[in-house]
């Protein structure tokens, strides 16, 4: 396949965005599951360097998804879904989690990352298909199993460049949080988590002397601008969507599209 030229990446990267920012609106996630694979084939084509690959991926796209998560949180807050008191009580272990899993994934090659990451997806994908009732005096734990659950959370958001919303997303509903709060929330603890992750991501890339031009650690400046213009547009579209359609039927088709994005990375890796 020949290599696009510099104007087509940027609308490559646009579209991407543009796509990521429906579904971020629709169910308060980020949208690495989505962003990481797909950047990983632009990256292929432009010649990358494979043994940076993959964590090129994971640091711009955990990087977009500071910017997503702040139009996604304000598009869920201003119709008061958001549970603020729960990201007061699980945001500072997230934060932790995803400073670890970010230094952590320094230490691990494109390929095991790559096996990390398609775990992660097939686990989320069978999480958006099943549909259970859960028992109704189910709640949310607290005290330290809370602030375990969000560390783990943080720290595998992390390591896969996602926000944590496909985990914290069922998690929530599975205790009985109403689903356009637990989108709301998801999308709030998100933020943090992101903001953490990029700075481990930034920090861990700085003294990489082999990494494409216009780099800033692992985070590739030219994708990040695409995905972050992308995406402040259709969040609001999406949160509109969300808020006046039932998710189901959408839940299904996405996770259907992780399935095939996490089987076609893996045949592009190995």
């Amino acid at each position: 396949m020949e290599a696009f030229t510099p104007d087509w990446w940027w609308l490559a990267y646009l579209a991407l965005g543009l796509l990521v920012g429906l579904f971020a609106g629709m169910l308060g996630i980020g949208g690495g599951v989505v962003i990481v694979p797909l950047l990983v084939f632009l990256f292929t084509e432009q010649h990358f360097p494979a043994d940076r690959l993959l964590h090129l991926a994971l640091g711009t796209s955990i990087a977009s998804i500071v910017f997503t998560g702040l139009s996604t949180v304000r598009a869920h807050h201003v119709r008061g879904v958001v549970r603020w008191d729960i990201v007061r009580r699980a945001g500072p272990w997230i934060v932790g989690g995803s400073l670890l899993g970010a230094l952590f994934a320094e230490r691990l090659s494109s390929r095991y990352l790559a096996l990390i990451f398609t775990a992660f997806v097939l686990y989320s994908s069978v999480q958006l298909l099943r549909r259970q009732d859960p028992k109704p005096t189910r709640r949310l734990p607290g005290g330290a199993v809370m602030s375990m659950a969000a560390l783990l959370i943080g720290g595998m958001s992390s390591l896969v460049g996602v926000a944590g919303g496909v985990i914290m997303l069922p998690l929530m509903t599975m205790c009985n949080v109403p689903m356009l709060t637990a989108i709301g929330t998801t999308a709030a603890l998100g933020l943090p988590l992101s903001a953490a992750g990029t700075a481990g991501y930034l920090a861990a890339g700085l003294d990489k002397s082999h990494l494409p031009p216009l780099s800033l650690g692992y985070v590739y400046l030219p994708a990040l601008a695409g995905l972050v213009v992308g995406t402040v547009v259709t969040v609001p579209f999406g949160a509109r969507l969300a808020h006046s359609m039932p998710v189901g039927l959408l839940k299904k088709i996405f996770a259907a599209v992780l399935l095939l994005l996490a089987a076609k990375m893996l045949r592009s890796l190995f």
